[in-house]
């Protein structure tokens, strides 16, 4: 699996896992998602990207975003 995979589902996980904790303890949670919408548009567009820099380093194969 690539790097841009696993940042890809980490992304999906988080997300879903902070709608379901503000649909159980409050609409805060919402702020999680908010950030991880706005990481992701920021490393579409910089190709930074933190989860990416430390995959890379523990030496999983890169693709094509984040190489």
């Amino acid at each position: 699996m690539s790097i841009d995979r696993i940042v890809m589902a980490f992304a999906g996980i988080v997300i879903l896992l902070s709608l379901a904790l503000s649909q159980i303890y409050g609409p805060n949670w919402l702020w999680l998602t908010a950030l991880v919408g706005a990481n992701l548009l920021q490393a579409a567009f910089t190709g930074f990207c933190p989860l990416a820099i430390v995959l890379k380093r523990i030496g999983l194969r890169p693709g094509m975003a984040f190489e």
